[in-house]
């Protein structure tokens, strides 16, 4: 490589690379192009404990900047996710807007009242295999969503729970 400008070229591409790579712009734009968010239309509870609230973030990173808190127990409307992350909105208390929060940091409670229970489903499906049966009133982990279905986790078992037996509010019962 005689020519300096072919030098230069190689320098700055060489320095744009390192650039992404220490700002986490990398892992951005990694995570941008591996994720297809699902849309969902479900509610959920912060189960966050930190006294600060659960973080809101404008992306679904840990590196993305915080956008405001909400605080334990509050309400929001789950609206897509991602991997681990889902995008929130309509919050019932504390930050107001849209934004995206680690998934495992929310919760649900199953309804069934005056029932022996819930129950769990393979898939998002009614067609699809029961898997477990939840009793009524009963929290459990939010672990992803589609549609109006809540993919969750009870006593180690992952399933699904239809919309009417989803409650996302933490302190009243969803009857």
């Amino acid at each position: 490589m005689k020519n300096p400008a072919s030098k230069l070229v190689i320098g700055l591409a060489f320095s744009c690379i390192s650039v992404m790579l220490n700002t986490g712009i990398a892992n951005q734009i990694s995570l941008a192009k591996s994720t297809n968010p699902q849309k969902c239309d479900i509610l959920a509870y912060v189960t966050d404990t930190d006294p600060q609230g659960l973080n809101v973030r404008s992306n679904a990173s840990t590196k993305s900047k915080i956008l405001g808190q909400i605080p334990i127990n509050e309400t929001v409307q789950v609206v897509a996710a991602a991997g681990d992350w889902v995008e929130i909105t309509n919050a019932s208390d504390g930050f107001q807007g849209t934004g995206w929060v680690f998934v495992p940091k929310l919760g649900l409670t199953t309804q069934g009242y005056g029932t022996n229970g819930v129950d769990l489903y393979a898939s998002s499906s009614q067609e699809s295999q029961k898997v477990g049966r939840i009793p009524a009133n009963t929290a459990v982990k939010l672990l992803g969503c589609q549609g109006d279905w809540a993919q969750v986790e009870y006593q180690s078992v992952k399933g699904w729970l239809t919309r009417e037996d989803e409650c996302g509010a933490a302190l009243t019962s969803c009857s």
